[in-house]
């Protein structure tokens, strides 16, 4: 029993890591359309279904997010 608690104490703890990571990131998760085409393999992903057009226009989109948050945001670190 004592094996189990430890187990899940650990597991909570990465979760809690992982989730505090993807906080203080600043990026949303996002997949890569490019990813298995540079492996060499031809499969569609979810985001573009096969169609590269569907990926630059999904990445222009979030260097444009990306730009925008940059512009309204403050840096305070400094």
């Amino acid at each position: 029993m004592e094996t189990m608690i430890l187990t899940f104490v650990g597991l909570l703890i990465i979760v809690v890591g992982m989730a505090v990571g993807v906080l203080m990131g600043g990026k949303p998760i996002a997949g890569s359309c490019g990813g298995m085409t540079a492996l060499g393999m031809d499969v569609a992903c979810d985001v573009c279904k096969g169609d590269p057009e569907v990926c630059e226009t999904e990445q222009q989109k979030a260097m444009k997010a990306d730009k925008l948050a940059e512009d309204i945001s403050y840096d305070a670190t400094r």
